[in-house]
């Protein structure tokens, strides 16, 4: 059990890195229209890759032990590989709005496998409040009208399944790897293959992409990629991946309101309403935690 100390510090690293992750959808959104999916992944994940070596050269770090490698790969297929690709790919078919409505899954997904993988055993309040909350996204997404299933809805549900996985496996090796330690290595794990996709993807030129989509693809590789984890991994690490988790649900808000700002999409007291409670919800989450 952490301590109350330790707890309030991993709640107030967590939201530090749901601020910094709210933004990855719109800034992904901003990039798409000047890459390909493909080279956008590549990309993002070879920038942060190459930060995160260097940060683990300048620390002089050890390299991960034989049984840590597999915990690693799995958060490198979803943090760097899958959930960059299949946002990416979903966001050619979603409004930004409609895309970020399915963040407020995540926390749930963490949560499963939280108890799948990280042996954890959430209070039975918890649940109740952890599932209201995302209903009262879901239930917010559908009444604004967000239509039939798409190719794109299938993607970012699979984009939520696997970085519930990577975000748990990742908070499991943070507390004794350490958090900047496991985003980094899972990067540099991963710098190879996606500094390959970004070559194979290269664009034939550089004349049709606005300063908006580089300032995207700065932002994805940076902050999303690597600052938002070093907050997020050890906030999961020292208040619990289940309960912390939860603060996940306070991203589709932050995301809305970043893409009313910089992209024009609508922004209602609706939204504000269904945010108000879901805040709640966190705290009452937080209170059983």
């Amino acid at each position: 059990m952490a301590s109350n100390t330790s707890s309030t510090q991993g709640w107030i690293n967590g939201f530090i890195g749901v601020v910094i992750f709210s933004g990855s959808l719109p800034a992904t959104r901003l990039a798409d229209a000047g890459f390909t999916p493909l080279f956008l992944t590549g990309a993002r994940a070879t920038i942060a890759g190459v930060l995160g070596l260097g940060l683990l050269l300048a620390f002089r770090e050890k390299r991960p032990g034989r049984h840590e490698i597999l915990p690693l790969l799995i958060v490198s297929a979803g943090v760097a590989v899958g959930f960059p690709l299949l946002t990416a790919l979903a966001l050619q078919h979603l409004t930004t709005s409609r895309s970020i409505m399915y963040i407020g899954l995540l926390p749930l997904s963490t949560a499963m496998f939280a108890v799948l993988r990280g042996g954890e055993r959430p209070h039975p309040g918890f649940w109740v409040f952890s599932v209201l909350g995302s209903l009262l996204i879901a239930g917010y997404a559908l009444a604004r009208g967000a239509g039939a299933m798409s190719v794109g809805d299938g993607m970012m549900l699979a984009a939520i399944i696997i970085c519930g996985l990577a975000y748990a496996e990742g908070a499991k090796l943070s507390r004794t790897l350490g958090g900047w330690q496991v985003v980094s290595w899972a990067l540099v794990l991963s710098l190879p293959v996606m500094a390959g996709l970004m070559a194979a993807s290269w664009p034939d030129g550089w004349g049709h992409v606005a300063g908006a989509a580089w300032v995207g693809l700065g932002y994805v590789s940076v902050f999303s990629s690597l600052i938002g984890f070093l907050f997020w991994y050890r906030g999961l690490a020292q208040g619990g991946i289940a309960t912390v988790g939860q603060l996940q649900l306070l991203q589709p808000g932050f995301g809305l309101v970043l893409a009313g700002t910089l992209l024009h999409e609508t922004i209602g007291w609706p939204l504000i309403a269904v945010m108000g409670a879901v805040a709640a919800c966190v705290a009452a989450a937080k209170r059983y935690s």
